[in-house]
């Protein structure tokens, strides 16, 4: 297995902006989190280590909401089983040994205040959860005072009486009092509408140095990802898993070197990341999907390929993921990319793709057996859309392609 020189922090700062399209419209509420949570935090003096332990798990808080009815109900100061997305989230983030140290944070991250008292974990555990806590209520309780209004600095008194009136028992005082401090300035407020142009995430991605990641450890934080996307819709569930497994087998069968199927091994699983952003009713629609909802699906992989580029190192892997519903006629997207203009990598992973999702089940189909699947691969090979060398490989190795798209082995 190969080895990728990767900046972490960039890689995940990277990834969690996928996490911020999930509410569709409301995006940016990880880093707006981020944001205020440091401020708060570097008010009270807090040391560095601690100050970019919670500045990852400020972008990662909401790592368990995929679906957006969920994070719908994120708008909402208080709701019943708020709880269950940190559960979530917190047991994904154990999965992966560069960021289990931020699954307690996660974990406790809608807990009130004096709840927190009782329990037996570490202090600055608790004071960063509830930091995060804090100021995700004030971004929520910023966006419904300021409804309406000309300028954000309108409902920020609403949004200060709101959070002062819980001090003490659902926030620590001591936050409270920072965050009064901080938000004394315009500039606090005015900081939620530019925090695409952050500096301190930038300078916290740069502390990190470059560094030599083997494929397995990558696989297992790439994963966390993936599941991320594969839970939007019980129709997706294992969809990314399954294409990353059947695209690294073709691969192997083209006898492409190892880099270069964990190479597509990744591409593969993150290949949908930028599905977060899709509504989940549009993913489990039992009819076909109308002109204004085909066209946000449309963008899912535009979005997969601006989010992956920005990490250094995932060139090709940007491009092969970016490029999963290209088709050599030039009938796909985005690009409409010709025959000569997509590698191998991204022909292997578009036909993965389609075969892993006509051997599921779908809100308008049932799953399809492997001799059906056939049908309709040999079907779009006729008409130019797809490989006819990849699918030959694949009706060659039927029952295996089967196996692999299912996880069945």
């Amino acid at each position: 297995m190969s080895s990728f020189q990767l900046n972490l922090r960039q890689f995940v700062y990277s990834l969690s902006n996928a996490l911020d399209l999930v509410g569709v419209t409301n995006v940016f509420h990880g880093r707006r989190v981020a944001y205020m949570s440091n401020l708060c935090a570097a008010e009270l003096g807090w040391d560095k280590s601690i100050l970019d332990q919670l500045f990852e798990a400020s972008i990662l808080h909401d790592c368990g909401v995929s679906q957006t009815n969920v994070h719908s109900k994120l708008t909402q100061l208080q709701w019943e089983e708020e709880s269950n997305h940190c559960v979530v989230g917190a047991e994904l983030l154990k999965k992966s040994p560069y960021l289990n140290h931020l699954s307690e944070i996660v974990r406790y991250h809608h807990t009130h205040w004096d709840k927190l008292q009782t329990l037996d974990i570490p202090e600055h555990i608790k004071l960063c959860a509830n930091c995060i806590y804090m100021v995700d209520r004030v971004d929520v309780l910023t966006l419904t005072s300021a409804a309406g209004k000309s300028n954000v600095l309108l409902g920020s008194p609403e949004t200060l009486a709101t959070i002062n009136r819980l001090r003490g028992n659902w926030f620590a005082p001591q936050l409270v009092d920072a965050l009064n401090k901080v938000a004394s300035h315009e500039s606090f407020w005015l900081g939620l509408e530019q925090v695409e142009d952050n500096a301190t995430a930038e300078a916290w991605v740069a502390a990190e140095q470059t560094q030599s990641v083997p494929f397995e450890k990558l696989k297992e934080l790439t994963q966390i990802f993936s599941s991320i996307v594969d839970a939007k819709s019980p129709f997706t569930h294992e969809h990314s898993e399954g294409v990353a497994r059947l695209s690294r087998y073709i691969a192997e069968l083209f006898e492409l070197s190892d880099a270069q199927c964990d190479k597509i091994e990744v591409a593969g699983l993150l290949h949908d990341i930028g599905k977060l952003r899709t509504p989940d009713d549009y993913l489990e629609k039992p009819s076909k999907l109308n002109e204004d909802e085909f066209a946000m699906l449309r963008r899912h992989s535009y979005d997969t390929f601006n989010i992956l580029k920005k990490i250094s190192g995932f060139e090709d892997i940007a491009l092969w993921a970016g490029q999963h519903h290209e088709r050599i006629n030039g009938t796909g997207y985005p690009s409409h990319l010709s025959e000569k203009e997509i590698s191998l990598e991204a022909r292997i992973i578009s036909v993965a793709d389609v075969f892993q999702a006509l051997a599921q089940k779908r809100s308008y189909r049932d799953p399809l057996n492997p001799d059906e699947i056939m049908s309709v691969l040999t079907k779009m090979t006729d008409e130019g859309a797809l490989d006819g060398t990849v699918v030959g490989y694949v009706q060659r190795n039927l029952d295996d392609c089967y196996k692999k798209s299912l996880l069945m082995n």
